[in-house]
């Protein structure tokens, strides 16, 4: 699977947002809704980080 981001065992979804101008994301196969976002990949990166944490 493509269009990921992996940290501490968890996986992050990736999508970007044209209308918005911002990249975000979930974290995927747990039993709650966790979403992320950044201006760019390495604030996707960073919030999903801080999500997971």
């Amino acid at each position: 699977m493509k269009d990921v981001l992996n940290y501490k065992g968890f996986i992050g979804s990736v999508h970007f947002s044209a209308d918005d101008n911002v990249f975000y994301g979930k974290v995927e196969g747990i039993n709650d809704l966790v979403t992320f976002e950044g201006e760019s990949l390495k604030g996707l990166t960073d919030a999903f980080q801080y999500a997971v944490d």
